[in-house]
């Protein structure tokens, strides 16, 4: 499993981050590590106001209470929620995965992969 993740400070100032923890996993244990590597990260730059821009929506809908937990995963999820409750401020958001391009670009560039192609829609003819 590869992780990404994009960290954009307030003067626009950017920093990436591209980690394989040597482990396999499911994508939402991929989301969740790279969630809490980039916390973490925040946390040992000072950050105090934090806005996460994920496109899982398992997630989004965990840190909101919207979704049911899933057993295997909830050590990782009380993990990043604590990670997240040391900010003054902190807010996730979901995004559609075409606009979180760059993070994934990362994790994948983390196992040795090159960037996803993208298909190409193509138009229905009427003949």
């Amino acid at each position: 499993m590869g992780l990404g993740a994009v960290l954009v400070a307030p003067d626009g100032t950017r920093r990436t981050l591209s980690r394989s923890p040597q482990e396999s996993g499911c994508n939402n244990e991929a989301e969740l590590r790279a969630l809490t590597m980039a916390l973490e990260d925040l946390k040992r730059r000072g950050a105090v106001d934090v806005r996460v821009y994920s496109d899982s929506t398992l997630v989004v809908a965990q840190f909101g209470g919207g979704a049911e937990p899933v057993a295997r995963l909830t050590e990782m999820f009380e993990a990043a929620r604590t990670l997240a409750g040391g900010f003054e401020r902190f807010r996730i958001d979901w995004i559609p995965r075409s606009r979180n391009a760059e993070a994934d670009g990362l994790a994948r560039a983390a196992l040795g992969l090159g960037p996803k192609l993208r298909k190409e829609k193509h138009a229905r003819r009427r003949a």
